[in-house]
């Protein structure tokens, strides 16, 4: 079975999940967090390398207070519960996103969870938080631009240079849960050519027998990059 090196998550459908049960929302983000190092165990032992979740993107700062709040307790919990799980599992732990938007409590577990599992060499594990991709490349571009180089000498590299993901592969394959079959402004640059798959199963019951599918379906895509094969 061919195995991508980069599966890149959008984690959906928490929400209706909890209201098909009869739950507030708030139960399926828990229950979806629950998820997730189940996920990335099995992305392990199928030989997955990098793994990314969109967890908080910056449009969520719209949904209703209420849930927002909630969403940052979990979240904060799941980083300050993560360390002991990437020790556990030698998973390396990097947070993409702009965290100067968050508090200073959520920054400083953030700093200690990477600098914690800097050294780990199993897993790499991406959380992106308060991620966008517009949002990335534009705080990318004013990086570039303090730098002032010369416009001839500005390239796609150079450029990937200053992303949060610079140092990652990109991703080679993109699952979302929950049927919904678009984006949501996700790793906009780095999806370039990636395939991509998506599922009716919400985040919650997305177990390791559907990771498995979805890698077995990437399995039989032919990636070209835009090249012709030969036969044709």
């Amino acid at each position: 079975m061919k195995i991508p090196q980069h599966v890149a998550i959008i984690l959906d459908g928490n929400g209706r999940w909890a209201k098909s049960k009869g739950m507030p929302r708030n139960y399926g983000h828990t229950m979806g967090a629950k998820n997730v190092e189940t996920i990335l165990r099995a992305a392990g032992d199928l030989g997955i390398r990098y793994v990314t979740m969109y967890a908080f993107s910056t449009e969520n700062w719209n949904r209703p207070q209420s849930e927002v709040d909630a969403l940052m307790k979990l979240l904060n919990n799941y980083l300050k519960n993560c360390v002991k799980t990437a020790r556990k599992n030698n998973i390396r732990v990097r947070v993409i996103g702009d965290i100067s938007g968050l508090d200073e409590d959520f920054q400083k577990k953030i700093k200690n969870l990477e600098e914690e599992s800097g050294s780990n060499d199993g897993l790499n594990f991406q959380i992106a938080i308060n991620y966008g991709s517009r949002d990335e490349m534009v705080r990318a571009m004013r990086k570039m631009l303090k730098d002032a180089p010369a416009p001839e000498n500005i390239t796609e590299e150079m450029f990937e240079r200053y992303l949060d993901t610079y140092g990652i592969p990109d991703p080679d394959l993109l699952i979302r849960t929950s049927g919904e079959q678009r984006l949501s402004n996700y790793l906009l640059w780095q999806l370039a050519y990636s395939e991509f798959y998506f599922t009716d199963t919400p985040w919650p019951d997305f177990s390791p027998e559907e990771l498995k599918k979805a890698v077995e379906a990437y399995g039989d895509r032919d990636r070209r990059y835009g090249k012709v094969k030969e036969e044709e």
